[in-house]
């Protein structure tokens, strides 16, 4: 029986794709075997419709990259870390880092994401699937306490309303005693407008919050501290091994009025 996505859960496969066509790069940006093969078996024709093999898509590996930077220097310095990846998807993650056995991994998705999971990506020790709404708190009180924590939310808040996100972060700040909290946001007008957004109505989905500042989300804890952010659209690595004609595209997009900043990768410690 096919596993059936919706919604929100469709997106998956539009920055899983960008991640397999990175990989076939002379010189990729993350350079993810696995999301090659996992994209061939679950759309063995992705690349060969029209466009099917532009690169356009090159700004979430990017985005992904950051975020595996940022975790590989938590975990160098935090060796008995828990990771709690939120929105997981089809994302290769921990293969890619392959912590040491004394990190405990935990990959969380809607069921039916975690059931292609466990269909096309391997076992492994230390590492945990855990089919689960993030909003449900349930899932939280599977994790093991005390110790640090790294919680990785990549393309997962905007789909979030404020408040889930702000019960989100509040309860994994409250619920460690120290870690680092990675996430990206979009702006106001991105949330306001993403009814509009072609890409978002061809999988049904839309934003549901926007932060024009979201280092202001370390007021909502008083433990919680921003650190910094990094590029996205005008990152050096993009415009360094992105092909000629997709840097010239995005160096057009980044002229336009908050487009450079229409995607926020940030970081938070506590």
């Amino acid at each position: 029986m096919e596993t059936e996505l919706v919604g929100v859960q469709k997106t998956l496969s539009p920055v899983l794709k960008a991640k397999a066509l990175d990989n076939r790069l002379p010189d990729p940006i993350l350079g993810d075997e696995y999301a090659e093969q996992v994209m061939r078996r679950l759309d063995p024709g992705y690349d060969k419709r029209r466009f099917g093999s532009s690169q356009l898509g090159l700004a979430a590996v990017v985005r992904a990259r950051a975020h595996d930077d940022w975790a590989r220097s938590f975990l160098a310095d935090h060796l008995d870390a828990v990771v709690l990846h939120l929105g997981c998807g089809l994302d290769a993650r921990v293969y890619r880092i392959d912590p040491s056995a004394t990190v405990d991994w935990y990959d969380l998705d809607y069921p039916a994401v975690i059931e292609l999971r466990q269909r096309f990506l391997p076992p492994r020790e230390h590492y945990t699937l855990i089919g689960s709404s993030v909003t449900d708190p349930a899932w939280l009180e599977r994790i093991p306490r005390g110790r640090p924590v790294l919680m990785i939310a990549e393309g997962l808040v905007p789909y979030l309303t404020e408040p889930d996100v702000r019960r989100l972060l509040t309860n994994v700040v409250g619920a460690f005693p120290a870690g680092q909290i990675q996430i990206d946001t979009v702006p106001v007008w991105a949330w306001r407008t993403s009814r509009w957004d072609p890409t978002l109505r061809r999988y049904g989905a839309r934003f549901h919050c926007g932060f024009d500042n979201p280092a202001a989300l370390a007021e909502w804890h008083p433990g919680l501290e921003y650190v910094d952010e990094a590029p996205m659209y005008d990152s050096p690595i993009l415009m360094a091994k992105a092909p000629a004609n997709i840097r010239r595209v995005y160096r057009l997009m980044n002229l336009l009025p908050g487009m450079k900043q229409s995607t926020r990768i940030v970081r938070f410690r506590f």
